[in-house]
């Protein structure tokens, strides 16, 4: 015990001129952990993407009509996104601006630069804020789809955690929160202009169109009820809710009704018309994680205004008889009228009305830090065909992320997915944050 001791007090006697030294020069500057003003940061990603293509597929015929023999399409794509703030007292300036660029062996190159976000805030109260500019607003629970999301673009659900580019708006939150059963209540209007070099891509312009959603907090539940009326596109309504029945399963949904909602069909003959009717969609989900750290997301997607089987077989066939009669005799006429519908609607990802979304995230497996595979399917109910995306995740290097991607596609002729321009595609993106 004493020669213990008297190593400690040796020990201590030897460290203590350094535990001194370290002492006098240690500083505390309190500008290091005061808030900047100003943020900036960005991401730059590269991905290269390869699609085997399906030359009997309708939508090949539609794209590739001059060029029918082609088996693959090789595409280079990249991506800088640029993002930053100032906040100054009770203002604040956020501005986000993404460029696309493309390359192709069928249609060459492009580039595309635009601010996806771009607005000025303000909090004069403590419960009110008010936006200014161009935003986003994300509103809805779905994590493929979101029906009352009235004031935003619509998600991709191949690729629904891609940020959006947003519109051009006015908006407030005025917010109040309670002890009761109602915790937090709040409100948010929006203004909506629709003009010649405003939102013009919206729908019809020269209208200011009005938007808003009530939320609630009740019985740990959250509740959203959201409206659009105007005159750029019909009135619409809806509402949303999202509840955590255990801390690892929560469940959500959406319901959105639309009046006099008009799209175009096509009749057997060939003969489009355009059809005005209510339009009502809902989505139903959840998400599961469990103890062994794998994510389930589920959801249920219908859609009353998407197109029928016969009205998409009816499209498919206009496709069909336009490319052979290019093929025998040069006339664009058929193609031309496909071309249109397509962009009309035809074209758009779930375009008909029923869809099953799964996705399983797998975090972690076999103890490989930093690694997360997944594997993600979607289903159209209304035909079984369908698209299956396994996909492989590595985030181990500072900043920087690698996911290897694959899609399959299965569903007979005449099916949704069995009619697009590709059987599989094979891409890698390269993504670095800084």
């Amino acid at each position: 015990m004493k020669r213990s001791g008297l190593i400690f007090l040796a020990l201590l006697f030897l460290a203590f001129p350094f535990l001194a030294l370290a002492e006098e020069n240690y500083t505390f500057d309190l500008s290091e952990i005061e808030k900047k003003p100003y943020q900036f940061s960005g991401y730059v990603e590269a991905r290269p993407v390869l699609y085997g293509l399906d030359t009997d597929a309708a939508f090949y015929k539609l794209r590739f009509y001059d060029d029918s023999h082609r088996q693959t399409l090789g595409e280079a794509n990249g991506r800088v996104r640029l993002e930053g703030s100032y906040e100054k007292s009770i203002l604040r300036i956020f501005a986000r601006l993404n460029t696309d660029l493309q390359y192709n062996d069928h249609t060459n190159g492009s580039e595309k630069t635009t601010f996806y976000e771009a607005y000025a805030s303000t909090k004069p109260l403590t419960s009110v804020k008010i936006d200014v500019g161009k935003k986003t607003l994300k509103w809805g629970k779905g994590y493929a789809w979101n029906p009352v999301a009235f004031a935003d673009r619509p998600k991709d659900p191949d690729d629904p955690e891609q940020a959006m580019e947003g519109y051009v708006i006015a908006t407030a939150d005025f917010i109040r929160s309670f002890g009761g059963p109602l915790k937090t209540l709040s409100f948010t209007p929006v203004l909506f202009p629709v003009y010649e070099h405003i939102n013009s891509d919206f729908g019809n312009t020269n209208h200011l169109n009005i938007a808003g959603r009530l939320y609630f907090l009740f019985y740990d539940t959250d509740i959203d009820l959201l409206f659009m009326a105007g005159g750029s596109r019909p009135n619409r309504y809806g509402f949303d809710f999202s509840r955590n029945l255990t801390t690892n399963f929560e469940i959500h949904g959406e319901y959105a009704w639309t009046t006099n909602h008009r799209k175009t069909v096509m009749d057997p003959a060939g003969a489009a018309r355009q059809v005005e009717d209510e339009a009502h969609s809902f989505l139903v989900g959840l998400r599961y994680l469990t103890s062994f750290d794998l994510t389930t997301i589920m959801e249920f997607y219908h859609n009353s205004a998407g197109f029928s089987r016969d009205e998409m077989k009816n499209f498919y066939s206009l496709i069909s008889s336009g490319f052979n009669a290019y093929q025998t005799s040069g006339d664009l006429t058929g193609l031309g009228r496909a071309m249109q519908l397509a962009e009309s609607g035809y074209a758009r990802s779930s375009a008909m009305r029923n869809y099953l979304y799964v996705r399983l995230i797998q975090k972690e497996p076999f103890g490989i830090l930093y690694f997360s595979p997944s594997l993600t399917c979607m289903i159209n109910m209304d035909d079984l065909s369908a698209s299956i995306i396994p996909e492989l995740l590595y985030t181990g290097i500072t900043n920087l992320e690698l996911r290897l991607r694959a899609g399959f596609i299965t569903g007979a002729g005449d099916s949704e997915f069995g009619e697009k321009q590709n059987d599989y595609r094979i891409e890698l993106r390269i993504g670095y944050y800084f």
